[in-house]
């Protein structure tokens, strides 16, 4: 079932998977508030289907997004302090929003991936590249800086990298994304679609519950200090997923080498 908006095209191919696909090719998938908008209240609902396991941020067209619309710039231009400050902080909640989505989402990139489209990607768990993509956090060049994006992609890019490329605004590869370690996969652009089917595959085969709890995980136990507190916050974690009903599932149907319940 496809649902087809103004900025967004979002489709669900099974109930366990929705696909969230940048629909402005015309302007290289730029952002402005529309798609703010749109992104925010997509991923807000997204977030609350239980049944879902998997959600792939794609675009359609030669670029996966090139940053701010030109029109939505020259608009800004006349902002006052307050008004950009209210701007800037939709983008900050939008962007919030993906972050916090419990469900993992596999980011699918093509052409460029500049500004704000380095942001969506920053918040993708796994990231999938063509290896004719290219990145760039373009903002210094315009007088501006990466801010509301800056967290994730420091996260995500690492800090040595970032504090590179956000100072020389340089455009850098697909295959140095990935040596950074900002990009998991890289393939040839016939190949993209495949590449993220057989990770979506992969994602929908494990418990649904245990993946997000390991995605909570991850952004939980990053860089923090290894205190007693976190040691039994962690053995606390897994004895409760060991003792829930998929945990035990999973776990029998793997001792008796049958299917678990969840992929029937």
């Amino acid at each position: 079932m496809t649902a087809t908006h103004p900025s967004l095209d979002i489709r669900r191919p099974s109930a366990h998977v929705a696909e969230v696909w940048l629909n402005r090719p015309e302007v290289r998938n730029a952002f402005n508030d529309a798609v703010i908008a749109e992104l925010t209240q997509a991923f807000a609902a997204l977030s609350r289907d239980e049944n879902l396991r998997v959600i792939v941020l794609a675009a359609h067209g030669k670029a996966f997004c090139a940053g701010a619309d030109l029109n939505w710039m020259r608009a800004m231009a006349d902002y006052s302090w307050e008004q950009n400050r209210d701007d800037a902080q939709k983008l900050a909640d939008m962007l919030w929003t993906l972050y916090q989505c419990p469900v993992p989402v596999v980011g699918r990139i093509q052409g460029d991936c500049y500004a704000g489209g380095m942001g969506l990607a920053a918040i993708c768990d796994v990231l999938v590249a063509a290896e004719g993509a290219t990145f760039c956090l373009s903002e210094a060049r315009l007088g501006l800086l990466p801010a509301t994006i800056g967290p994730y992609v420091a996260r995500a890019l690492g800090e040595q990298a970032s504090r590179r490329y956000m100072v020389t605004a340089e455009r850098f590869s697909a295959a140095q994304a990935q040596a950074l370690g900002f990009v998991h996969e890289l393939c040839g652009a016939e190949a993209l679609d495949a590449k993220v089917a057989e990770l979506v595959a992969a994602l929908a085969a494990n418990g649904p519950k245990a993946v997000r709890e390991c995605k909570r995980l991850v952004r939980d136990v990053a860089g923090a200090p290894l205190t007693a507190e976190l040691r039994a916050e962690t053995a606390r974690r897994i004895a409760d997923i060991r003792a829930s009903d998929e945990g035990r599932e999973g776990l029998q149907s793997f001792l008796q080498k049958r299917k678990p319940a969840w992929l029937d």
